[in-house]
């Protein structure tokens, strides 16, 4: 029993000295990373004790309309050019994980994490004990040791690399204001609500509100490449109450409170009031927000009040989420395949250990020369312990082998030329290597329609103004229809909305001295273009007006609101007051938005238009309605008021304004639609008819109407001639129900061999995936050879692709460009990002990242392929290798009594796992 007694003693010190390791490293942390945080709070403790209330930073709850679930959300409350309040700083950084205390106990807990190194730490306690270990006491310890001491020696080199940039970055220098005059201070000392001045080509040293700047308007730009990767520069403008401090006496005698959302990891939202003085709130947004680490150009210079500082910016809070890992089907496989090989060592080392007992039983007597030992069950144990060791090797070393191989795929694919696209300068990347094999197993792909099969750059082709045609090449019919015409005034008020009604920056290129316009939407910047060739130029934004010139001369419009263009709003609309003092609504977008808000004498062109509209749609084109209303002085006037309030509300805001907006955005007049064309991507047919050509289904996921959804389909010959098409477009329930049991009854199984393509909703989609016909309609849909899903929001984009992820149990792919389908990426098997106009935020958020549509067939086909066989050859060998190996231990084992010995030199193994852990 001693040997028994002496394996319990030493796990147990074992397991306790691990307890302690890993207490002694998250106190360790927890006092490293959060000292700051520390001194804040004991410093806020003897301020509340003082009764000083003057602080800059504190947290209230929310006052959204009285909403009792809403109230129960906090929102933080900043005070600016309070020389009472007591400043928080926290601008300190640290990105490095170690520390001279904590290096040790925190490096051993994150070794100890890998199962590998469990396993073979468990190995190495197993060979302490003595006689159980026929291999000796450091076999398995010494690899062991020396694979933790090259870890630990590449993180301390990466931590010091750490250490040196965190201390650059905290000791960088930024003008801050106190007490009256502008100071240098160290980045690490900016403190909440502190004021603070950036010049051009510094960097952000924090978040901030943007005050004022430089430049005319309080407008300047931001580049973010460090931060998305986007090389295009953001505009951020300052509210129009303080773009008037330009001085350092405006900025002391500017005093006043923001209130603003808690910190969080959403990139590219800021929602936040300022109020200055005892007057009313002003909303605060993504425009007067600017990111740390973002870097002002083509400004002298700014101000801006720090909202988040240190961790608490968005960009820190980012870098400290760990990202969720996508794991591989053959992931899954392999650790089951390991958990079995594990109790088929320990079922073997037992059945050995029992061998042994009877040969000791029946066969000691006949050899004098070797020692008599008992059968008993420290016997039992001793050889079980014995034979573990010996065929511990199985386990699991294969993972070092397949990480080399998975680096060595995905450097192959980002270096692969033919990946590679010259114009936008951007080769594939691999995100996630664990994803490789997959590639090779893809079963459906579902697929964005606009940037991802479209080249995203838009052209206006056609236009439709109060039921009259104007083709391409028309400009000169449309221009003389201006002079005398009775759709004089529709061709006006449509090129006013074209040219008015819309975000779009213009800007004078310095070479060409030609006016280049800075769109967040191509569709907007098209159209701005296009309303030049009929002689309305857009040419001046200011904070409150537009300028236009038009065939008469210039117009000056009066901005006074915009009710931005959303998802689930799917229009835009501009108020501004006309040159002659009316006030008016200019609203543009889908016409299943915009019919439905038309007054009884707006619809005169109604029926006119909504044909050219199909009849632009069925040619693939992009279309938008246009139309307008006037409004009178008082109900504009009491509308505003609502809307100012809703616009100031910190929690839900988009639907509050969404509410207010409703009330003037109805009985509308429809003017006209546009048809703007946006081509395929080279190569995008032949691209689908491969993909289908190796059994791979395809669904189209769009926004647009069914007939631009129809003819994307044709063109991408993803329908063809002999396909059979089934459309489902019932919105109520019961029709729906009706409609699925009869095409399922109809068709039968039949319909995979018919070439059915289904054509899908999104209103008859909404009921679809709500009813109890879910799984039926969902087996329906995977039953079809291709699918086109049209007019559905990117949430219903996301929950196919998680409803076909996980009924099938097939490896989907997901492939977009827009930032609003980052959640289907996320939801599909794999997720490839497209470089598009629209951003890199799909790009970045990916698995996968390729620039054009076409480079799938070589990353499914070649890579795919080529990744899938290579590791399953890898693992069949690997294992048959261990096999062959373990198989001479075992046939050595009956010649040798089930003595427990070695075939194999200690030192010929010991070689050989120092090897396996260096490669």
């Amino acid at each position: 029993m001693y040997i028994l007694r002496s394996f319990q003693y030493s796990f147990c010190r074992i397991m306790f000295l691990v307890s302690i390791l890993k207490l002694t490293a998250t106190y360790t942390n927890c006092l490293c990373l959060n000292i700051n945080y520390f001194f804040v709070i004991k410093f806020e403790m003897l301020n509340w004790r003082k009764k000083k209330p003057s602080q800059n930073v504190q947290h209230k709850y929310s006052d959204c309309q009285g909403d009792q679930e809403n109230r129960q959300v906090y929102f933080r409350v900043i005070r600016f050019n309070d020389k009472e309040q007591f400043k928080k700083k926290s601008n300190r950084i640290k990105t490095a994980k170690y520390g001279i205390l904590s290096f040790l106990p925190l490096f051993i807990i994150d070794q100890l994490i890998k199962f590998s190194n469990q396993f073979f730490l468990f190995i190495s306690i197993l060979q302490q004990i003595p006689d159980a270990s026929p291999v000796g006491r450091f076999t398995t310890l010494l690899p062991l040791t020396i694979k933790f001491g090259f870890s630990a020696i590449k993180s301390i080199i990466q931590d010091l690399i750490k250490h040196i940039k965190d201390y650059k970055v905290n000791h960088k220098y930024v003008e801050v204001l106190r007490n009256g005059i502008l100071v240098q201070e160290r980045w690490s000392e900016i403190g909440i609500g502190d004021i603070i001045k950036v010049k051009n080509n510094n960097i952000i040293p924090a978040d901030l509100v943007l005050l004022s700047s430089s430049e005319l308007h309080g407008i300047c730009h931001i580049e973010t490449k460090h931060l998305d990767g986007e090389h295009n520069l953001k505009i951020r403008q300052c509210v129009k109450e303080t773009s008037y401090c330009k001085e350092l006496k405006d900025l002391i005698d500017l005093n006043g409170i923001i209130e603003c959302e808690l910190p969080n990891k959403l990139f590219y939202n800021f929602l936040g009031r300022l109020k200055i003085m005892n007057n009313n709130p002003i909303p605060l947004d993504n425009k007067q927000f600017l990111l740390r680490g973002s870097i002002l150009r083509n400004s002298k210079w700014i101000y801006g009040v720090v909202i988040y500082s240190g961790h608490e910016t968005k960009i820190m809070i980012n870098k400290s989420l760990r990202s969720v890992l996508k794991e591989s089907a053959m992931g899954k496989i392999q650790n089951s395949l390991l958990k079995m090989i594990f109790l088929l060592i320990f079922l073997l080392s037992i059945t050995c250990a029992l061998c042994s007992l009877w040969w000791i039983k029946n066969s000691t007597n006949k050899y004098w020369y070797l020692e008599q030992r008992d059968v008993n069950a420290y016997t039992f144990l001793l050889q079980s312990i014995s034979f573990f060791v010996i065929f511990h090797n199985t386990i699991p070393v294969s993972y070092v082998y397949i990480e080399v191989v998975r680096f060595l795929q995905a450097w192959f694919i980002n270096n692969d030329i033919d990946m590679y696209h010259e114009e936008s300068n951007t080769p594939a990347k691999v995100r996630s290597r664990y994803l490789n094999v997959e590639l090779a197993k893809v079963k459906y792909i579902f697929s964005d329609k606009t940037g991802t099969l479209t080249k995203n750059i838009m052209k206006l082709k056609h236009c439709s103004i109060a039921g009259e045609l104007y083709p391409e090449g028309s400009q000169n019919k449309m221009i003389y229809n201006l002079i005398n015409h009775s759709t004089k005034n529709y061709i006006l008020e449509f090129l006013r909305i074209m040219s008015v009604c819309h975000t779009v920056i213009p800007e004078k290129s310095k070479l060409t001295d030609e006016i280049v316009y800075n769109a967040s939407s191509p569709d907007e910047q098209a159209l701005v273009i296009g309303s030049q060739q009929f002689g309305f130029t857009f040419h001046t934004r200011c904070p409150t007006s537009v300028t236009i010139t038009t065939l008469n001369g210039e117009e000056t419009y009066e901005i006074l609101n915009i009710l931005e263009f959303t998802n689930s709003r799917k229009r835009m609309s501009v108020v501004v007051r006309t040159p002659d003092g009316q006030i008016k609504l200019f609203c543009k977008g889908a016409d299943t938005s915009i019919v439905k808000r038309l007054s009884k004498s707006g619809e005169k062109h109604k029926n006119q238009t909504l044909m050219h509209l199909n009849d632009f749609a069925r040619s693939g084109y992009r279309t938008l309605c246009f139309a307008y209303k006037n409004i009178t002085e008082s109900f504009y006037n009491k509308w505003k008021d609502e809307y100012l309030k809703a616009s100031v509300v910190l929690i839900n805001r988009e639907s509050a304004k969404n509410k207010v907006a409703e009330k003037i955005e109805k009985k509308l007049t429809l003017i006209g639609v546009t048809a703007i064309e946006n081509k395929l991507q080279d190569n995008v047919p032949k691209t689908i008819q491969s993909l289908m050509c190796a059994a791979i289904k395809i669904w189209i996921l769009t926004g647009d109407k069914e007939e631009t959804a129809l003819n994307i389909g044709l063109s991408t010959t993803l329908i063809t001639q002999d396909s059979s098409i089934i459309i489902f477009d019932e919105t109520k329930l019961t029709d729906l129900r009706h409609t699925i049991n009869q095409k399922m009854y109809n068709l039968g199984n039949t319909i995979e061999t018919m070439n059915c393509t289904l054509i899908i909703s999104g209103r008859f989609l909404k009921h679809a995936l709500s009813s109890d016909l879910k799984m039926k309609f969902l087996k329906f849909c995977l039953n079809c050879k291709s699918v086109i899903c049209y007019r559905i929001s990117p949430k219903q984009k996301a929950e196919i692709v998680d409803l076909v992820t996980k009924y099938t149990n097939e490896v989907t792919l997901a492939i977009s460009d827009g930032a609003n389908d980052v959640p289907m990426l996320h939801k599909a098997s794999i997720g490839v990002g497209v470089v598009g106009l629209d951003g890199l935020k799909a790009y970045n958020a990916s698995d996968y990242s390729i620039a054009q549509f076409n480079y799938l067939l070589k990353l499914l086909f070649v890579h795919g392929a080529w990744n899938y066989e290579k590791i399953i050859k890898m693992i069949y060998f690997y294992h048959y290798k261990t096999v062959v190996f373990n198989s001479l231990q075992l046939w050595f084992a009956i010649y040798s009594g089930w003595s427990g010995q070695v075939l194999f030199d200690r030192w010929n193994i010991f070689t050989y796992k120092s090897f396996h852990y260096q490669l």
